[in-house]
């Protein structure tokens, strides 16, 4: 558990300081453009982040059930959450998916990262929308594992 525990607080460490880097000497030419994306990607792992720090808590000091079989979940939940920050912003970005809510004149792109924290921070909803769009879209069925998770 601790190193569950040390490995989510890196997480959070790396993003911070990446974070602060592009707003203090900004991206490299490579990355120019791409700074929204880029933050949907951080902030989506942020979410996850946030989503396994309160899991641990819940799975060990509440339910006193912490199971090391899930530890490869801990692990690999935030990067999930990253792609899944990545994934709305593109969905954002195309079209696909709007945001209902007003946006104030002045809000700049801040739809655009609390959508990606919240697709980070509950991915199984995500991909589940995620798939329902492509049904509309295209036709294309819910993958098996997103039909698994809706019985529950």
């Amino acid at each position: 558990m601790k190193k569950v525990i040390f490995y989510l607080i890196l997480i959070i460490a790396l993003i911070l300081y990446l974070w602060i880097e592009m707003l203090a000497s900004g991206l490299p030419k490579v990355l120019l453009g791409h700074e929204l994306a880029i933050q949907c990607v951080m902030l989506g792992s942020m979410g996850g982040v946030l989503y396994c720090l309160r899991a641990v808590y819940i799975n060990k000091c509440v339910k006193s059930k912490w199971d090391e079989n899930w530890e490869v979940w801990y692990y690999l939940r935030p990067v999930t959450s990253s792609i899944s920050g990545l994934v709305s912003f593109v969905f954002l970005k195309a079209g696909l998916i709007a945001l209902d809510a007003e946006q104030a004149t002045n809000a700049g792109d801040f739809g655009y990262l609390a959508f990606a924290f919240i697709a980070g921070l509950n991915v199984d909803k995500f991909v589940s929308k995620i798939e329902d769009i492509a049904k509309s879209l295209f036709g294309i069925d819910k993958s098996r594992a997103t039909k698994e998770s809706d019985k529950n």
